[in-house]
């Protein structure tokens, strides 16, 4: 793994509930080891926040609680998110799913030329077409 990675907000919920696949924990433990730096958008504590708002986040934690110990894990840093790149993710080419988290998530790893960990089918097609680096978890 030569790119940061950039998780997507279901690969931070399984990372949460240890239920990662050994591959992807795998990806994650060498891009500690190696130095790179896994990145969480704040798009996900939005996500989050709206999962839990919903009752479909399962964690005894509350939402606030949750992202922190997630941010908290060694190598996690905060991914940036300026105005530019949420007008960006509007224009992101040929992407045709309309959710604004995943449009985000996209366009974050497109911009900084991160690696996408998911488990997102159009997320993963996207990767597939070559629009992004992507990794499944």
């Amino acid at each position: 793994m030569k790119q940061p990675l950039l998780l997507d907000t279901c690969a931070c919920i399984w990372l949460m509930a240890d239920e990662l696949t050994p591959k992807a924990e795998k990806v994650l433990t060498d891009a500690y080891i190696a130095g790179l730096q896994t990145y969480v958008s704040p798009i996900t504590a939005l996500e989050i926040g709206t999962l839990s708002r919903k009752r479909r986040l399962k964690s005894p934690l509350q939402p606030a609680k949750w992202f922190a110990t997630l941010i908290g894990q060694p190598g996690m840093v905060l991914a940036p998110m300026p105005p530019e790149l949420l007008i960006e993710s509007t224009h992101i080419p040929e992407y045709g799913h309309n959710d604004p988290y995943d449009r985000i998530i996209a366009a974050t790893a497109r911009e900084y030329g991160y690696t996408v960990m998911t488990r997102d089918a159009a997320l993963l097609d996207y990767g597939k077409q070559g629009y992004l680096s992507v990794v499944g978890c």
